[in-house]
């Protein structure tokens, strides 16, 4: 069957995204010390609204400030103030002035906290992360009133944003984050109603679905960014994975994201970890290589009638067209690619026949000193200055409404860190 990425995707909850691109959840980094969205945001989602896309995801929005995913995030308190409130309301007019949808992204980093945010984060169970360099602290398990709360707290976020005009939600249970953790055999290593059994493991995930869909009604989108695999050895797996998509189907969510990898195995940025990657049981398709985790969605789509959206690697018009017309894919999410080109939904409707990989000119390294890279811990940092670069140019549309590709890779690490650096000062 021909998907036109013209073509409308109608949502089980009766919303209906206009055409069949998103622009996928990135860090933005842009808000204030105190978590509120300013000017940059709205500066940011508006140029993104005028892309093209059916729907933009927000960065992540954080339930506890005690809790980020990096210096800058937007934070909404329980309960919200009045001036949050306001400026969530300016953002998601700006985010949805060409008509398109613009879900909240809500997330708790979890044991993935930096240590300059909280040297002793709330996680599932008290095991810290395996990289190097001490970013990270020491975790401390939660107590079963510490998980109810943050189930609340989830539900409260999500009527506030709901309340100030996003149009729907996405629960981040993916790439090592707080739920993620808790989906995870080998970060969960609870003993109780929340450990143990996967039924158990995602009970955290179901019971905050739960929550949300009560708080913001049955007409309204729910959605979540589930793993497809951690890619670790002893983590949640495809297999599992599968199992809590039909559980997520059965509990009426709306779309799901697939991806996959954590911090310390980033499979969503194409990348090797610093342990080798797990493989998965999943057939492999014959499609165009690029898109990382299609296969998976390919493989769950035998299982499940929800929709799915699949991020990350997709550059080629054919393999985005192969993605949507096997039914592995009903929403193609971008994300790299419009840091720089905003418009690159509205390019690929009117035919450009491959995004531009902007990745492939960045190195932290000169050539001759390449051969460093084969050294893993070098190949992560080199990684980490590749996402930076992609951070300032975030930061550059938000600050002045145009991307800065000219800036090198050691010009965007300084500039993150200094701003990360500031904010946490504060």
């Amino acid at each position: 069957m021909t998907v036109n990425f013209t073509d409308s995707l109608p949502l089980p909850c009766g919303a209906t995204i206009p055409n069949r691109f998103a622009k996928a959840a990135m860090t933005e980094g842009l808000a204030g010390a105190d978590g509120v969205p300013g000017i940059e945001l709205e500066t940011l989602y508006g140029i993104w609204s005028d892309g093209g896309s059916g729907m933009l995801l927000s960065g992540n929005i954080q339930i506890d400030r005690d809790h980020l995913e990096r210096p800058g995030n937007v934070v909404v308190d329980c309960p919200p103030s009045a001036e949050m409130h306001q400026a969530l309301s300016r953002w998601a007019a700006a985010a949805t002035r060409n008509g398109n949808h613009f879900w909240a992204q809500i997330s708790h980093a979890g044991r993935q906290t930096q240590k300059n945010v909280n040297p002793n984060p709330k996680a599932p169970s008290a095991v810290k992360l395996g990289l190097p360099g001490g970013q990270f602290g020491e975790p401390v398990a939660l107590t079963i009133a510490e998980i109810e709360e943050i189930v609340r707290r989830f539900a409260v976020c999500s009527a506030a944003v709901k309340d100030a005009g996003f149009t729907g939600v996405q629960l981040h249970a993916a790439h090592g984050y707080l739920l993620s953790q808790f989906l995870s055999p080998r970060s969960n290593q609870r003993t109780d109603n929340y450990g143990g059994s996967l039924a158990n493991r995602a009970r955290a995930l179901l019971d905050t679905v739960a929550a949300v869909r009560k708080a913001v009604g049955p007409d309204f989108p729910v959605a979540v960014k589930l793993n497809s695999a951690d890619f670790q050895k002893g983590g949640f797996d495809f297999t599992e994975s599968l199992q809590v998509v039909e559980w997520l189907e059965q509990a009426g969510v709306d779309l799901i994201e697939i991806s996959g990898g954590t911090y310390e195995q980033p499979k969503l940025l194409g990348l090797e970890g610093m342990e080798a990657e797990e493989k998965q049981e999943v057939a492999e398709s014959t499609m165009v290589r690029e898109a990382y985790f299609v296969d998976f969605a390919l493989a769950m789509r035998k299982h499940v009638k929800v929709p799915l959206m699949v991020t990350g690697g997709f550059r080629q018009r054919l393999a985005m067209q192969q993605a949507l017309d096997s039914g592995g894919a009903d929403l193609i999410g971008l994300g790299r690619p419009m840091c720089v080109m905003t418009d690159a939904p509205n390019q690929l409707i009117n035919g450009l026949a491959e995004l531009p990989r902007y990745e492939n000119g960045l190195s932290l390294f000169p050539a001759w000193l390449s051969f460093l890279q084969s050294w893993k811990p070098l190949r992560a940092m080199a990684a980490f200055a590749t996402q930076y670069w992609y951070y300032s140019q975030i930061d550059a549309l938000g600050r002045s409404g145009q991307a800065n590709p000219s800036l090198s890779v050691f010009a965007a690490t300084k500039e993150t860190m200094a701003l990360q650096k500031k904010l946490t000062a504060k």
